[in-house]
């Protein structure tokens, strides 16, 4: 199994490689909290970000690891609903979309953050606006509450799509996402993935947290916190390989898997240590 990261500004404090993470974990199986981001995590990032799927074996590693830990959630720029489709209705899982501003708990109904929903008519407007105003080859994706733009399939365009979205952002009062050849505009809303699991691992014995991205860094920050505080709190926090920002997530992690293909496999093998 692969070495936890040593970087010296994010020293491990518990057991030095993935066998013994999962077996510290099993330890305390009942109390732990397994979070997942789905773009890169779980689902290999494409040119057509509608058109992605999850990787094989990754939903049915899920499903045989949600009755062995307390509770499972995907935490996602994704709506809840794109992301309720894409993982057929997993049962016991939960869903939080759009970096929080929108969840659902083990299937039920999708709630949305109230602070957020004065913003949907600004952010079907600005999408009009940017499929109007920027260059032939930028996607422009809408989201209901916000507004993601993609240079991926044109990388010559990158600066000139980042520096429109910014001066969208300072324009209307907008905050900005970036990521993985893309820019996202949302409310400015107090809502981010380093929030979110902060509020869900208070009570929390342990707690993973898979990512690829640069938003993935403060949910990796949530969970060193809890770990600062307590000392019977057990985190770890994993990145999966990319050649955008994986290097920068990386350095963050305790772990890095290689790609999503790889963790279905990682979780698997999981799923039966945990048994």
């Amino acid at each position: 199994m692969p070495p936890l990261n040593l970087g010296s500004d994010q020293q491990p404090r518990t057991p030095m490689d993935a066998d013994e993470a999962w077996r510290t974990t099993a330890g305390r199986a009942a109390g732990t909290v397994l979070f997942f981001d789905f773009d890169g995590t779980l689902a290999p990032v494409g040119d057509d970000p509608t058109a992605v799927q999850p990787a094989p074996n990754v939903l049915a590693a899920i499903e045989a690891l949600a009755p062995r830990v307390r509770r499972i959630a995907i935490v996602s720029a994704r709506p809840v609903e794109f992301l309720r489709d894409r993982l057929g209705g997993l049962a016991g899982v939960d869903l939080y979309g759009l970096y929080g501003l929108e969840h659902s708990y083990s299937g039920g109904d999708t709630v949305t953050e109230p602070a957020a929903l004065p913003w949907v008519p600004t952010m079907a407007e600005l999408a009009d606006l940017a499929r109007a105003e920027l260059p032939a080859g930028t996607l422009v994706e809408f989201k209901r509450l916000s507004v993601a733009l993609h240079w991926r399939t044109a990388p010559r365009l990158g600066e000139a799509v980042q520096e429109w979205g910014q001066a969208q952002a300072d324009r209307l009062g907008l905050r900005v996402q970036g990521g993985r050849m893309v820019l996202e505009l949302k409310p400015p809303v107090d809502r981010d993935k380093g929030m979110v699991i902060g509020e869900l691992i208070r009570d929390a014995e342990a707690a993973w947290y898979f990512g690829d991205d640069v938003s993935d860094i403060r949910a990796f920050a949530a969970v060193r916190a809890r770990a600062a505080t307590d000392p019977d709190f057990f985190g770890v926090c994993v990145a999966v390989a990319n050649p955008e920002t994986g290097q920068e997530v990386a350095d963050a992690a305790d772990l890095t898997i290689d790609s999503p293909a790889a963790l279905g496999d990682f979780l698997s093998q999981a799923s039966h240590r945990l048994a």
